[in-house]
This record gives C-alpha cells, structure tokens and sequence, in this order.
C-alpha cells in the first residue's frame, strides 16, 4: 500500500521465474495476502496461531524437522502451481499448517465464531466452506489439504504401515544448523562455566 513493491512483482510466474530468472517469486508469492483486509487479519492469525502450536506443540526440541515441514511443503505447493493458475500460494501454506495440526490433535474440540463445534480433523474443511461463502476460490484450500494430508500420510501414518517406512528425512544440514547439540549428562563444568561464576563457599548454608 505504500506503493514500494507491487504484487506484480511478487507473484507466481514460472515464465519469469525459469526464463527470466526472477528467482524471488519462489518465496515472495507465499508473503503476500492481499491488501489489508479481513482476508488478510484472517489469514495472519490463522498463520500465527498455528504455526506457533506446532512448533510448541509435535516439532517441539525439533527446529530442524519443523524447518524441513515448511521447505516440503513449499517445494510441493510450487510443483502443483505449475498446473495450477495461482499466483500466490501464502493461503494455501496456511490451510496445510492448519491440516497438519489438525490431524495430530483428533480429539481436540473446536468452536467456530460460537456458531460451530466440531473436532479439529474437520477444521480445514470448515474454513474451506467459509471461504466459499466469503466467494473465494476453494482451489486454494484444496491445494493446502492435499500437500498437508501428502506430508502427514508419509511422516505420520506410512511409517506405522505393514511394511511401511520413513520416507521422509531431514538432511543432516538442517539438524547441524537448526538443532543444538544435547548436554553431555557426564560434563562437569569448570568452575568459570557455573552460574555466578566461581562457586564461592559451595555447600554452605546460611545459618547451618
């Protein structure tokens, strides 16, 4: 709105992405929602509520997993927007947050705007039909649902399979770079390394 960038500087394009080498668009078409809006407070909110319970909540100790969740997602999301006509997927992102909580947390109820309870597998679904009704294109929803149920089939539900397995790993480079290293339980500090310092009187007790 300040009139420094222009969405059509941003979106989707595979012609100026893969011709013209415009290699932006593959991250600015996810960091736009439109102008500010409900759409856009909607979008935000939904975003940050449920990328933060994930991360708090099953990529908890797992930045690197997390990490890896967000650059699967992606790279699906741009494969299918070749066939697709989007030219910007942010929403779409959003809706697989969504899909992916959602199935970790089967049992947990939800209440739409007071007007609605359900369980939260159904939650994708409900904001599908409300964007429906708002007059959106529900492509856009679908696309997250399908690259949210791809990733939670082969992290979540494939492995545990007869003879199923974990097809999906993250590379040693996102661990060495996201994930700290675990305290070695058999370390013994040096007295410079304790809190406050040197330990001064160590196992004295005022008044003993």
């Amino acid at each position: 709105q300040l009139e420094l960038i222009t969405p059509f500087q941003l979106y989707f394009n595979p012609e100026l992405i893969f011709k013209h080498f415009q290699v932006w668009r593959l991250i600015t078409n996810y960091l736009f929602f439109g102008p500010v809006g409900f759409n856009f407070l909607f979008n935000m909110i939904f975003l940050y509520r449920y990328c933060r319970m994930l991360e708090e909540g099953s990529f908890r100790g797992r930045t690197a997993d997390f990490v890896f969740m967000f650059l699967f997602g992606g790279f699906l999301m741009t494969l299918f927007g070749l066939f697709v006509n989007l030219v910007f997927l942010g929403q779409a992102f959003t809706i697989m947050l969504v899909y992916v909580w959602s199935r970790r947390n089967p049992y947990v109820r939800m209440n739409f705007f007071g007007l609605l309870i359900f369980q939260a597998p159904f939650l994708p679904w409900v904001l599908m039909g409300f964007s429906l009704l708002l007059g959106n294109s529900i492509i856009v929803d679908l696309l997250g649902i399908a690259v949210g149920h791809i990733y939670f089939f082969l992290e979540d539900v494939f492995p545990n399979q007869p003879g199923g397995g974990r097809l999906l790993r993250t590379p040693s480079v996102l661990k060495a770079i996201f994930d700290t290293p675990e305290d070695d339980p058999n370390y013994n500090p040096l007295p410079e390394e304790r809190p406050g310092g040197f330990a001064w009187g160590e196992g004295q007790r005022l008044g003993g």
